[in-house]
C-alpha cells in the first residue's frame, strides 16, 4: 500500500485521493508494488536536489528508488521507493499549464512512479515520456 504524508504546513491538503490515486497506479504499472509520497516545502525539496543531484533550486518531484543491502532485514521485496514532491511548485506550474492542481500533482505522482520503475527521460530517447503520456491518457490525468 502507498503511504502519503504531508511535511508541509504552507499548502492545506488532504492525502487519502491521493493515496488512491497511487494505489491504482502501482496496481496498473508496478504489480502493485509499495512506495512512499511525501509532500513538502520548495527550501526541503531544494535542500534534498542539492543534497543528491548537485542541483541548488528546488524541483517538482525526486525519486528516490529502494536499493535493499546486504543489512536489510526489512519485508521490503514489494517496496519500490520513496517519491517527495514539492507542492508550492507543484502549484505554480498548474497555473502555468492551465491544470487544478489535483491533476498537477496526480501527474507528478505517476512520473515519480516512472521514475522508482527504473525510467529516465534524462538519459532515454523519450520512451519515459512516451510511456507517461499513454498512462495520462489513460488515467485521464
Amino acid at each position: 500500500m502507498v503511504e502519503v504524508i504531508n511535511q508541509q504546513r504552507k499548502i492545506k491538503i488532504e492525502t487519502k485521493d491521493f493515496e488512491d490515486f497511487a494505489n491504482n497506479v502501482t496496481k496498473k504499472i508496478a504489480d502493485g508494488k509499495n512506495c512512499t509520497i511525501a509532500f513538502v516545502s520548495d527550501s526541503k525539496i531544494k535542500e534534498l536536489n542539492k543534497i543528491f543531484r548537485s542541483k541548488d533550486y528546488a524541483t517538482d518531484v525526486l525519486s528516490f528508488p529502494y536499493e535493499p543491502d546486504q543489512f536489510d532485514f526489512l519485508e521490503t521485496e514489494n517496496f519500490i521507493g520513496d517519491i517527495t514532491i514539492s507542492l508550492e511548485t507543484a502549484q505554480r506550474q498548474a497555473v502555468e499549464n492551465s491544470l487544478p492542481f489535483e491533476i498537477e500533482i496526480k501527474q507528478l505522482i505517476l512520473h515519480g512512479i516512472l521514475h522508482l520503475l527504473g525510467y529516465d527521460h534524462e538519459s532515454d530517447s523519450g520512451e519515459m515520456n512516451e510511456l507517461e503520456l499513454k498512462w495520462r491518457k489513460q488515467l485521464k490525468i
